[in-house]
């Protein structure tokens, strides 16, 4: 089997839909029997699908982020149990990718590109996302430190060598008394771990789902990633980029739906007609595919936006795992309502593919910081995001470049805990609107003018807005859900402002327009878009 050796969806596309552990049947069995993906794992690795987890800097595949997010989406279409267990690795290494120390990196990249497997170990039995209040501690001693405590639950906790685990290191610090350790399992002493016991779960039942206790297992203090005290600003940061990784998965799914989709309504004949045929049908196709391709502008944007606006990553991994899974959620709801019965059996149609489907994205949602953890995110820098509309500051080179999927990949700049220039992308919007008032037609200019409105309008609602603690009101929740839409109007805007007469163009602005109020939808824009989807196998 030939490795990847170079990015391209459609080579990994094809070598997974011929691999026998990928195949529908096969799938299926390891879901009923709870077993680990263990055979796809290995092709993956053949593939040479580790080497785009670790950047090129520091010696692997991956030059920008969006490539990352091609490769997991390709992988999470024909099975996201095991894009899930196989890219945790990326998870369990991309603390030290930020801490920045060239020579670990290296070295680990290295190990990684071998077919090393690495967990990261954040959430703790009964604190959830709450890392501040994390128990396991790590207490300086001779020899390095002691690790005491345990993280649950872990995807990969049993089955990685090697896990990223953040810990207390000081009982009075606050936010700066956690700090990072990358613990190799072989080198810790006998009996100072243990496994805790896979978790069962109604999605992704193979995943090795477990968790990991230690009881005085010594590190050495070169295992310390980043300074004493940085562990927290380290994961905050990587999440940022683990989180539009994690959009990728739903993107994978959305695709997955699709095809099944397509396939049993082109193929089932209802009243002596096809069912693609039926006009609630065609309606119900195009509203599906709308969504899915707004999700996947805010995404693949997020991932170009990692090398070229890293300084407000904190906005769009925030905005891209909030609203990429939830629309994909939805999206699936719909498919399921269009293949009827089939959606649920687990044996019939393509061996109960759907409704493994269904179940395991799910988890999606709640990876990585729930919708809820990053909406809060968003509420957070309501102050700068209203400073930056006001301003309209924008980093237009950064723009261009993230906008252009096929420029040179950019060197990513520092990742910030919070945006100081607010969202150039949202900033660009009334730029993108007059760009379209020239060649667009009348409807979708209108489209585009009504969105700019809404987003204007928001924009005070959220200036308006008293300060927001840790519980924020749920009205501050809905003006972030708002948030999100409205950079999906930019995104989508920014992808197809070139060419203002595509139908895509219309039915996004259309949906999003619906979503943030004061429009009805012309129901013909979706209908245009089944026809795309005639021919997707």
């Amino acid at each position: 089997m030939t490795a990847v050796t170079a990015l391209s969806a459609d080579l990994l596309d094809a070598a997974l839909a011929a691999a026998e552990p990928m195949g529908a049947e096969r799938v299926a069995e390891l879901d009923r029997t709870e077993a680990f993906p263990a055979d796809a794992c290995r092709i993956l690795d053949e593939l040479g699908v580790p080497g785009w987890y670790v950047p090129a800097r520091f010696g692997g595949a991956l030059r920008d982020h969006s490539q990352l997010v091609e490769v997991v989406r390709t992988i999470a279409r024909h099975d996201l149990t095991v894009a899930i267990a196989h890219a945790k690795t990326y998870l369990g290494a991309v603390c030290v990718w930020v801490a920045g120390d060239p020579a670990r990196a290296e070295s680990l990249g290295a190990r990684i590109r071998s077919g090393a497997v690495l967990s990261w170990a954040l959430t703790e039995r009964g604190h959830g996302s709450d890392l501040l209040a994390g128990e396991l501690t790590a207490t300086s001693c001779d020899g390095g430190y002691r690790l005491d405590g345990a993280k649950w639950p872990i995807n990969n906790a049993t089955r990685a060598e090697t896990v990223c685990v953040l810990a207390r290191t000081s009982a009075d610090a606050g936010a700066r008394g956690h700090s990072l350790f990358l613990v190799d399992k072989d080198q810790l002493a006998a009996g100072s771990y243990r496994p805790l016991p896979k978790v069962r779960t109604h999605g992704i039942r193979g995943a090795d789902i477990s968790g990991i206790a230690f009881d005085g297992a010594i590190v050495p203090a070169g295992a310390l990633v980043g300074r004493p005290g940085e562990g927290l600003e380290i994961v905050l940061k990587a999440l940022q980029l683990t989180r539009v990784m994690a959009a990728g998965l739903s993107l994978g799914a959305a695709d997955r739906a699709l095809r099944l989709t397509v396939r049993y309504v082109r193929e089932r004949e209802l009243y002596g007609r096809r069912l693609i045929e039926l006009p609630h049908v065609r309606h119900s196709l195009g509203e599906i595919f709308t969504a899915v391709l707004v999700a996947e502008s805010v995404v693949m944007f997020a991932g170009r936006a990692a090398g070229t606006l890293t300084g407000e990553m904190s906005v769009y991994s925030a905005v891209a795992k909030a609203l990429a899974p939830t629309l994909i959620d939805e999206a699936v709801a719909h498919c399921g309502e269009l293949l009827g019965a089939r959606a649920f059996l687990s044996t019939v149609y393509e061996h109960g593919s759907f409704q493994k489907l269904e179940r395991d994205h799910r988890i999606v949602g709640i990876f990585d910081g729930s919708t809820f953890v990053n909406r809060h995110s968003l509420i957070n820098q309501f102050p700068r995001l209203v400073a930056g509309w006001r301003a309209r500051n924008r980093d237009d080179a950064g723009l261009r470049a993230a906008t252009d999927p096929y420029g040179e990949p950019a060197e990513p700049g520092r990742l910030e805990l919070f945006s100081r220039t607010g969202c150039s992308l949202v900033q660009n919007l009334p730029v993108l609107v007059e760009r379209v008032r020239g060649d667009a037609p009348e409807s979708v200019v209108r489209l585009a003018e009504h969105l700019l409105q809404r987003c204007d309008r928001l924009h005070d609602e959220m200036a308006d807005l008293p300060p927001q603690g840790v519980a924020a009101t749920a009205a501050a929740f809905d003006l972030a859900h708002r948030y999100e839409l409205c950079v999906a109007a930019a995104a989508v805007l920014s992808r197809w402002s070139t060419e203002p007469a595509r139908p895509e163009l219309a039915a996004a602005l259309a949906l999003l327009a619906a979503r943030l109020g004061g429009h009805r939808p012309d129901p013909a824009v979706f209908d245009r878009l089944t026809d795309e989807l005639k021919e997707l196998s």
